[in-house]
């Protein structure tokens, strides 16, 4: 464990290397032309929807890649906008802390988790990233930077901010909350033969915070089929004994998997849970064969991590490797199914059961959400997140789906997408934007903020630096 001593010294030098790189960042933006678009200037991405081309210079966000301070004492973190949780995490954990929800891959930014949402096993119980965010330092489409918090001048910023995927401003700074964690957590794995069972025990594990007498602090499920699907419920816990590792020959979700009525059980550190899902990026390793033991035992372990299997998608997406070599063999070229959505609890069933029947696609991860504790009150005097609106005291479900399909000829393009679309909305549900979208202008409106979107875009990037939402999401430019 750090010295708490050691806090104001790094705390000053940590804050003067950020304020160097916001520098840059400003000198960055003044020498994009003014009648080109504001973009980063950014190699990685965990976006799955198709960009245009951009010749113009792009924002120099280098310097703003760093944890800046950790203050133990009052359980805050001030992060700099690119900073990768992998780099967080690793900051936090030496004082027994972490954020209060941790995506599930490590890069994945504080900015970008934030601006484009993220979620995680946490969720049922501490929502999602941006709620746990006390204020931000945003650079605007107006190339000027204002600190935004939940009351104040800004607050329709800081409010409106989620959802928005750059195009009112990027994050420079963000001062967050952390929680207190323990070493370890044992899990359970309980399987369901009914996708309904599942559907009440999770219901009821949200609202209590317990199943069979036992605490829960994490809370998500696989579907594998219709007929057997797990709850995972994770337990912190300070007492000693062996742990998993499944950074090697084993992979996670295989693990899960059980015949026996008794939940199966599994132990692991704080950071191997909080990155169980990045060695395999869930189960879709497997498409490059890691899963494969005589592969896996050469695939060297540094590159068994999302990042590394996100760079092997961007090349056959450049150069449609799996289409050429499915057309050889006579099979049509594949629609790219990568969403995550969100319906209210009740219906999960509801939409697992279509989209078993409907999508071939298995398995599929699920992670419950609600807001956290004053949501209510920022909903009645209109401060809820209305770019991406939930209602507050209700539980939602995420379900997580990450592969592709056959193309039927005739069929419009994304036609499996838009069949999801339409089947989410007519659930109640929402979709997150940062993979392929089909709506139409007047329906992404209704979803995703409408005429409060178009208000925050006048007031904070009013000669159009930033691309529109819907240009963005759903045009892909």
């Amino acid at each position: 464990m750090r010295k708490a001593g050691h806090v104001p010294a790094a705390r000053e030098s940590g804050f003067s290397a950020h304020q160097e790189g916001v520098e840059r960042l400003l000198a960055s933006y003044r020498a994009i032309p003014p009648d080109a678009n504001v973009r980063l200037a950014k190699k990685t991405s965990n976006l799955f929807r198709a960009r245009a081309s951009n010749s113009a210079p792009g924002l120099d966000v280098s310097g703003l890649t760093s944890v800046i301070a950790v203050d133990p004492e009052a359980r805050t973190a001030d992060v700099a906008g690119m900073t990768t949780y992998e780099d967080l995490v690793a900051a936090t954990l030496p004082y027994g802390l972490a954020p209060l929800v941790v995506p599930q891959l490590k890069t994945i930014t504080l900015g970008g988790a934030v601006t484009g949402l993220g979620i995680e096993s946490s969720s049922f119980r501490s929502g999602l990233p941006h709620e746990s965010v006390l204020e931000m330092d945003v650079l605007t489409g107006s190339g000027e930077i204002r600190t935004v918090r939940p009351d104040g001048e800004y607050a329709d910023l800081f409010r409106g901010f989620p959802n928005s995927y750059g195009t009112l401003g990027y994050t420079v700074r963000l001062q967050i909350e952390l929680e207190p964690v323990l070493p370890y957590v044992e899990l359970r794995h309980v399987r369901f033969h009914d996708l309904r069972a599942l559907e009440a025990a999770l219901t009821g594990i949200v609202l209590d915070r317990t199943h069979d007498g036992e605490r829960v602090d994490y809370l998500d499920g696989v579907v594998f089929t219709a007929d057997e699907s797990y709850l995972v419920l994770g337990r912190q816990t300070d007492e000693p004994g062996p742990t998993s590792d499944y950074t090697g020959m084993d992979v996670f979700y295989q693990s899960i998997r059980h015949d026996g009525a008794a939940p199966k059980r599994d132990r692991l550190t704080i950071g191997d849970y909080l990155w169980r899902w990045d060695t395999d990026w869930f189960w879709c390793s497997r498409a490059f064969g890691t899963q494969n033991p005589r592969i896996r035992r050469f695939w060297p372990k540094k590159y068994r991590r999302s990042s590394f299997y996100w760079k092997l998608v961007a090349l056959d997406r450049k150069y449609g490797i799996a289409d050429r070599l499915g057309a050889r063999k006579g099979n049509p070229p594949q629609e790219r199914v990568v969403q995550d959505i969100e319906v209210p609890v009740e219906r999960t069933a509801d939409f697992v059961e279509w989209f078993l029947r409907e999508i071939p696609i298995e398995p599929i991860w699920l992670c419950p959400l609600r807001l956290r504790d004053g949501g209510a009150d920022a909903a009645a005097d209109g401060r809820a997140w209305p770019l991406y609106p939930l209602a507050p005291g209700r539980t939602y479900v995420n379900v997580g789906f990450w592969s592709a399909v056959p193309t039927v000829p005739g069929q419009p393009e994304g036609a499996a997408n838009r069949a999801i679309e339409r089947t989410v909305t007519e659930f109640d549900g929402h979709k997150s934007l940062y993979s392929d979208s089909f709506y139409d202008k007047d329906e992404f409106a209704a979803l995703y903020g409408g005429s409060h979107y178009t208000e925050l875009k006048k007031r904070y990037d009013p000669d159009q630096r930033l691309l529109d939402l819907y240009a963005k999401a759903v045009q892909r430019q």
